[in-house]
């Protein structure tokens, strides 16, 4: 397999935003507005079913991704969560199955799904990404893996281990790397600096607003931002249900966009 998709060319072409979007509609607005590439974020996706993050089926996450890559003509990563399940198996299979829906990448990460044992072994956690990586290479289409560690993410803030975690996902075989949580530019920069290929960052989260090129310069390759937009979108519904509920008031429509603005973007 030829790794040369253009997916793969954007990490190569400096640092870039690759948005979130949670339905068909989210996407096409996305797409419209300049972005080079989009990835699917499963609290998103959730939210939408009327779910709980992380209690999404396989197959509803894979009918979420066709979905997605059939809406919009650019290239789609998605997030894959653990995989499907625990075993490294499970990863090489869910990456046969997500580049199946038209893909142009995903990403596995090392959370467990289990509160009390948050984060694999690291020693599975690398049989798995390097599963996932051996599934990734005999595709006959390019799919950029991303390997996560969610430390930062589930109360073990430790950058020594997260760095090994990546180093260790890079040398099995991961195409980008990604550590969710990370909350100041330092933190950011060292990891980069301690990895030799394309770095992922999420902004959207609470406490941690950097810009694009702060990032690039941090050495940061991708930016994505998660649940931000759908969590956006929820939150302006909910604080409009507010006022009518509490107040009997519609002032909320005044910052609504305009019917004719909004269908513009679904009918060009």
């Amino acid at each position: 397999m030829l790794k040369n998709s253009p997916f793969r060319q954007l990490h190569k072409q400096g640092c870039f935003i690759i948005p979130n979007p949670w339905d068909r509609g989210s996407a096409r607005i996305l797409e419209a507005m300049g972005f080079p590439a989009l990835a699917t974020t499963s609290a998103g996706m959730a939210f939408s079913l009327g779910q709980p993050e992380g209690t999404a089926s396989r197959e509803q996450i894979l009918d979420h991704c066709r979905m997605i890559v059939g809406a919009t003509a650019l290239p789609v990563s998605a997030d894959l969560e653990k995989g499907f399940g625990d075993s490294a198996q499970s990863c090489a299979e869910t990456v046969t199955a997500a580049a199946e829906t038209g893909l142009a990448g995903g990403s596995i990460e090392d959370h467990t799904g289990d509160p009390e044992s948050p984060i694999y072994d690291f020693n599975l956690a690398v049989e798995r990404i390097q599963a996932a990586a051996e599934a990734r290479d005999v595709l006959t289409t390019d799919f950029v893996l991303t390997a996560r560690t969610e430390n930062f993410l589930w109360n073990r803030p430790n950058l020594d281990d997260t760095i090994n975690r990546l180093q260790a996902f890079e040398a099995a075989g991961a195409d980008v790397l990604y550590a969710p949580g990370l909350r100041d530019i330092e933190t950011i920069r060292t990891v980069c600096q301690n990895l030799g290929k394309p770095v992922n960052v999420v902004m959207g989260m609470p406490g941690a607003t950097f810009g694009q090129q702060e990032l690039a310069d941090a050495g940061v390759r991708r930016i994505s931002v998660g649940s931000a937009l759908a969590r956006l979108a929820y939150g302006s519904l909910v604080a409009a249900a507010g006022e009518m509920a509490e107040d009997g008031s519609f002032t909320f429509s005044n910052s609504a966009m305009g019917f004719a603005e909004l269908e513009a973007f679904f009918t060009s």
